[in-house]
């Protein structure tokens, strides 16, 4: 498994850790200690000897390591396009390899919109073409959020206590899902007896998605109160990009937002379908975000 150590990555290792698997999981971090069933693995994606060391007698590999994070098209490249080519042709080489999960992004439906956007869907047609013999699930989740998630839990946090910042038309559809819920997907993808190939949507299963006066109802509900719906208008999103770009350059890391950003995070329609991925592996979310704001588990 790549990405272990990474906010979706750990619940997906805890996960099949607790439904019996042997994860062998790549790091950077020199202090992962090893246990009997969890085997740290030293090493990046850019590593060819790293990468054939972690998929050596694996039955199963999950590639859960992206770039979400980046000031120009290459930095996503560079990870989300080549880390996953590489993955997959350590993986071809060493043999043995049953099933191939790779998780995408819902983004990858719309490549045009980012960076992101496109490096996720580029390197979906990419796996595609090289996975051969072997089974290749491809995971595109919705906005994921849970324990540990640094980039929802401000907006849920902000709309707890009656604020809510909107991004694009007050119409548009989103959707979310619980990270507990696609670690699940994940173990029941691996441990299906027959897994179909394929490109599959994950979100908690409401209907539609929500809007924003939806969240801004589910929000004033669960905290008995109102709950301020307010628009970030396109050239404020820009000025925040601005500083977003000139603050990271400052202290050295990738930046979150950009102008390319921007027109994934105001696209209009990001509502999402299980309908493909529950026939294929009765595979159903339990967390709805209600639920989720109501039980704290964010």
């Amino acid at each position: 498994m790549t990405g272990a150590t990474g906010f979706i990555g750990r619940h997906i290792v805890q996960n099949l850790l607790s439904h019996g698997f042997t994860v062998r999981a790549l790091t950077r971090r020199a202090r992962e200690t090893s246990t009997d069933r969890l085997i740290w693995i030293p090493g990046e994606l850019e590593d060819r000897n790293s990468l054939a060391e972690l998929v050596r007698g694996a039955e199963f590999v999950v590639h859960c390591a992206g770039q979400v994070r980046g000031h120009s098209e290459e930095t996503f490249t560079q990870c989300n396009v080549n880390g996953s080519l590489r993955l997959m042709q350590v993986t071809r080489q060493t043999g043995g390899c049953k099933r191939f999960l790779y998780l995408s992004s819902l983004a990858a439906r719309h490549p045009e919109l980012s960076w992101y956007a496109n490096s996720k869907y580029v390197a979906e047609q990419q796996l595609i073409a090289l996975s051969g013999e072997f089974s290749l699930g491809i995971f595109r989740p919705t906005a994921v959020y849970g324990p540990g998630d640094k980039e929802l839990k401000p907006l849920f946090n902000g709309m707890l206590r009656g604020i809510l910042p909107r991004l694009g038309s007050p119409e548009a559809k989103l959707s979310f899902l619980h990270v507990s819920d696609l670690a699940d997907a994940v173990n029941q993808w691996l441990s299906a007896e027959n897994p179909r190939s394929g490109i599959y949507e994950l979100c908690d299963g409401v209907s539609g998605g929500y809007d924003w006066r939806r969240l801004q109802e589910i929000g004033a509900s669960v905290r008995r109160g109102p709950v301020h719906l307010v628009g970030i208008s396109p050239r404020l999103l820009n000025v925040m990009a601005d500083i977003s770009i000139l603050w990271n350059r400052l202290a050295k890391t990738e930046p979150m937002l950009t102008h390319s950003k921007i027109g994934e995070l105001t696209h209009q329609d990001w509502s999402a379908s299980n309908r493909s991925l529950s026939e294929n592996i009765h595979w159903f979310p339990k967390v709805s975000l209600e639920r989720a704001l109501r039980e704290g588990l964010f």
